[in-house]
């Protein structure tokens, strides 16, 4: 059973309350403004700041100026 669509809408990020999306393997749900990502177990979102991690940014985004 994956995450539904339907709760992918209404979860937010418990740090900053942007929106949340899921990684492309299923395995997490991924902050688009902290990147924070946040592990599924067992098909159920862990949304606690402190099981969270952050993920670098990716190499094809520009630098900060």
């Amino acid at each position: 059973m994956a995450i539904s669509r339907d709760l992918l809408e209404i979860l937010a990020c418990p740090a900053c309350k942007a929106k949340v999306e899921l990684k492309p393997d299923g395995s997490a749900l991924k902050c688009v403004a902290c990147r924070r990502v946040y592990p599924i177990r067992d098909d159920i979102p862990v949304m606690l700041v402190d099981e969270a991690t952050i993920e670098a940014e990716t190499a094809n985004q520009p630098e900060p100026k």
